[in-house]
């Protein structure tokens, strides 16, 4: 079988050589149906066997089994240590250990790649309007233990501005922390809904944190059907994997 991993992506960023990213798309694995083709997620309802070989076809590019997460929505982030096992309740993770893998699982959600500009460390996060809200970036930067000035963020594919589709309370959520967030929220005409650009939330809430170098948020899962997975646009769907790693010997 020949598996297409072409439009995996790896992200533009001026990263130090030791920061590795990769971050997978729908296609190079052997899922069928709504989860064709690779889906690395084992809690979405597709085949076991399925999950198993696209994990460990995606091994194949890594140097280790990824740390999995059980995410929550929520700000937890974990502290990769040489012990860790099983997949922990936290919605990121940060190491500084060579070839351990921080991963996260995303289908509209916003992944955030992080590292260190020295290459002392990497993280992850899992951002959905939720986890940003309550501040889950800001944490992963706190549990990185350096300035903000001194970290590269990346944005990975999420739901873009013009699919995102918000209910008031969402806009209150982040309005009630910063008040520049109403610059993210376009009124729908003839309704109370809003248009949310979780892009630029994420990049508000960045700067916050004193990270100012983001790159990447040029995405749109929801209206790429052939690249990404969509919850929004499918409901029964999978998930792509955001990964980081250092290179070690």
């Amino acid at each position: 079988m020949t598996l297409n991993r072409a439009d995996w992506i790896s992200p533009d960023w001026p990263a130090p050589a030791m920061v590795r990213a990769l971050i997978t798309t729908r296609s190079g694995g052997v899922s069928l149906g709504a989860y064709a083709s690779m889906n690395p997620a084992d809690h979405v309802g597709d085949d076991p066997e399925a999950v198993r070989r696209n994990r460990a076809l995606l091994r194949t590019h890594l140097p280790q089994e990824p740390h999995w997460l059980t995410q929550v929505h929520g700000t937890q982030v974990l502290q990769v240590t040489a012990d860790a096992r099983g997949a922990l309740e936290a919605d990121a993770a940060v190491t500084q250990l060579p070839n351990h893998v921080c991963a996260v699982l995303t289908a509209d959600c916003l992944p955030v790649l992080f590292c260190a500009e020295d290459s002392s460390r990497v993280a992850v996060a899992h951002a959905g309007w939720r986890g940003l809200a309550a501040g889950v970036l800001e944490r992963t930067v706190q549990a990185m233990a350096l300035p903000g000035e001194r970290v590269l963020a990346y944005l990975g594919p999420a739901i873009g501005p013009r699919a995102f589709e918000v209910g008031p309370e969402v806009r209150a959520a982040f309005m009630a922390v910063d008040a520049h967030a109403v610059g993210a929220f376009q009124r729908i005409a003839g309704s109370d809904k809003y248009l949310a650009d979780l892009y630029l939330l994420a990049r508000q809430r960045l700067v916050r944190a004193g990270v100012v170098r983001v790159y990447g948020g040029d995405f749109c899962t929801h209206s790429d059907p052939e690249r990404f997975f969509s919850y929004r646009r499918d409901g029964a769907t999978g998930r792509m994997a955001a990964l980081m790693w250092l290179a070690g010997a």
